[in-house]
């Protein structure tokens, strides 16, 4: 089998090739080395580096491999931020998907993996299922609910096997401390690092189900193997939700250090997010092992051997109106 990996130089995209490799897959990953690293790259894949909105360079490696599946984990996934960089959001979330998805109908790819979000759910029932209308609350969650219904649509008309992952608050080893937009673990760590105080939006009330990365990746690369869950969607990820304030108390026990919390203004997001998974159980051999504690533990591991990140401010902000202040760049 012969896998095309887009963010595979990223974090949850080089622990699926990984996988894969171990899966006996070739894999070749595209990746233009934004949000990832060439020390995450498996040594046995084949790297590209190059950008899914370059149409060329994805018309010829489709030729040039034969890909049999592809994975799609390239995003900037950013949801708080994707509010002020719009044109960014959509031509590199959707615009970039849709690029890809031509070349696998023209070259008959047999599965098209999609790492979604639970972004997709936006104020919705809790826990969020499946079968909900999904409500964005941002643009990044538009745009992934974009590409789900542009592979339902094209599976329709042309025959393309899908399936979709919602994925929601992933963290471990290779997660990238030094993007200051996102991934809340990642920016706790790299602050503890570097003394700095934890910094909040808000009261530190608002919830999330903390996803520990070996319980996702495996499940994602070995998913194209079970043809019951084509043209499928799957929550995936912890069950348990945790407040920001009980997750500051883990990392704070983890990293065995006494931080200050400076707690800012609220931003505009989804208050309580997580998911049920009943759907991925009766379809997989689904039982995530970790819990957040140990997998805060392991991230941590890898975090102080690595040592801190400097945070870089994105250059491109589009609309500067209401932007965090703690986001203003220097």
């Amino acid at each position: 089998m012969v896998s095309l990996v887009t963010g595979g130089a990223g974090f949850i995209g080089s622990h699926v090739v990984d996988s894969l490799v171990e899966m006996g897959h070739q894999v070749v990953v595209l990746d233009d080395l934004s949000g990832g690293f060439v020390e995450n790259l498996n040594k046995k894949a084949i790297f590209i580096k190059g950008d899914i909105c370059d149409y060329p360079i994805l018309e010829n490696i489709f030729v040039k491999y034969k890909f049999d599946f592809v994975y799609h984990l390239a995003a900037y996934a950013a949801e708080g931020l994707s509010h002020f960089i719009k044109r960014f959001n959509y031509n590199n979330n959707l615009i970039g998907s849709v690029n890809l998805i031509n070349q696998s109908v023209i070259n008959k790819i047999k599965c098209f993996v999609f790492t979604s979000s639970i972004a997709v759910y936006g104020k919705n029932q809790l826990p969020m299922t499946e079968d909900i209308i999904p409500m964005p609350e941002d643009s990044y969650g538009i745009a992934k609910f974009a590409v789900e219904q542009e592979l339902k649509i094209t599976k329709d008309m042309f025959g393309l096997n899908y399936i979709i992952f919602r994925p929601h608050n992933v963290y471990g080893e290779r997660q990238n401390i030094g993007d200051k937009y996102r991934n809340v673990i990642g920016i706790f760590m790299n602050q503890i690092l570097q003394n700095k105080p934890l910094t909040v939006f808000g009261d530190g009330e608002q919830s999330r189900a903390f996803s520990y990365i070996a319980d996702v990746a495996p499940v994602i690369a070995k998913s194209v193997k079970n043809k019951d869950a084509y043209n499928q969607i799957f929550n995936i990820g912890a069950d348990k939700p945790y407040t920001i304030n009980q997750l500051i108390s883990v990392i704070k026990k983890v990293m065995d250090k006494e931080v200050q919390i400076r707690y800012l203004d609220p931003r505009n997001e989804v208050k309580h997010a997580y998911s049920s998974h009943e759907k991925l159980k009766k379809y997989f051999d689904y039982n995530p092992i970790w819990s957040l504690e140990e997998g805060v533990r392991k991230m941590a591991e890898w975090v102080k051997k690595h040592g801190a990140k400097k945070t870089k401010d994105f250059k491109n902000i589009e609309i500067t109106e209401k932007l965090p202040k703690v986001w203003l760049q220097n």
